[in-house]
């Protein structure tokens, strides 16, 4: 298997407390990082502010990261780090897990037999009337009225429906969110997705992100899916199973800008 510089992927345990690397062990709480070695030229802290703007790089680096991630999580329990967390060597890498152990161990308990599904909704957008000067269509309700009213009329109309369009999807959230409470173990928020992002048309009002047992997936799948059966112009997407990326905030040791300059980078597993 190979990371994101293309080279292959090793584990990084932690130390023994005299500076050597720990092997692996069959301790429940052995924690390592998953990496592999990135060249500077890319990944320093320069070069990593200018890829950053470049959305074709993000996109590669992301989903070999991601490939990794899962593949991993295929057989043990995963830890995402964020994308790009970079230490000069081996060493650094082991001092950033040993100060961090701690944090590690109580998320990865947490996170053992969990995955996390996405929950979003949209709104169906109405469709746009015609310019204030366009005349009314012939038998139409306002085929009487002049351009200007029959805009008015129909802006109004389109505003009517919005409203009821978004009380529906109020609806259709309450539900998902019992849902939640009967099944998830936790739920994260992210902000609504807009342009491009927001995918499959129409305005995503929720976005947001659960984490479940695998054993209740289904049957919270089963009842989110139906939440907007009876509701027009509301739609529900469902998505995963995906390893927890939501719900794995790292140890405040690891929060801050990473060493960046040189090459081993943690793929982000632990």
């Amino acid at each position: 298997m190979v990371g994101v510089g293309g080279a292959q992927v090793r584990v990084v345990g932690g130390t023994d407390g005299d500076g050597s690397g720990r092997e692996e062990s069959a301790d429940p709480e052995q924690v390592a990082f998953v990496a592999s070695s990135v060249s500077a030229r890319d990944f320093d802290e320069n070069a990593l502010r200018r890829h950053l703007e470049d959305l074709d790089w993000l996109e590669a680096v992301a989903r070999a990261h991601h490939a990794v991630i899962e593949s991993v999580a295929g057989a043990t329990t995963v830890l995402p780090l964020r994308l790009a967390t970079v230490y000069l060597d081996d060493d650094r890498a082991r001092e950033a897990l040993d100060a961090g152990r701690a944090g590690f161990v109580q998320l990865l308990a947490r996170l053992e037999g969990q995955v996390e599904w996405g929950v979003k909704i949209y709104v169906d957008a109405p469709s746009e009337p015609p310019g204030p000067d366009a005349a009314p269509a012939a038998g139409t309700a306002d085929a009487g009225l002049g351009p200007g009213r029959s805009y008015l009329r129909t802006r109004r109309a389109q505003r009517s429906s919005r409203e009821r369009a978004h009380e529906a999807a109020r609806t259709a959230a309450e539900r998902i969110e019992a849902a939640g409470h009967a099944y998830a173990t936790d739920r994260a928020r992210h902000r609504v997705q807009q342009g491009e992002l927001a995918g499959s048309g129409g305005e995503n009002v929720v976005n947001d992100a659960y984490l479940l047992r695998e054993d209740r997936s289904h049957a919270f799948r089963e009842e989110v899916a139906r939440a907007a059966d009876d509701l027009p112009g509301v739609r529900v997407e469902v998505t995963g199973p995906w390893v927890p990326y939501s719900f794995t905030t790292p140890p405040d040791d690891l929060s801050g800008a990473p060493d960046t300059s040189g090459a081993p980078g943690a793929e982000g597993s632990s």
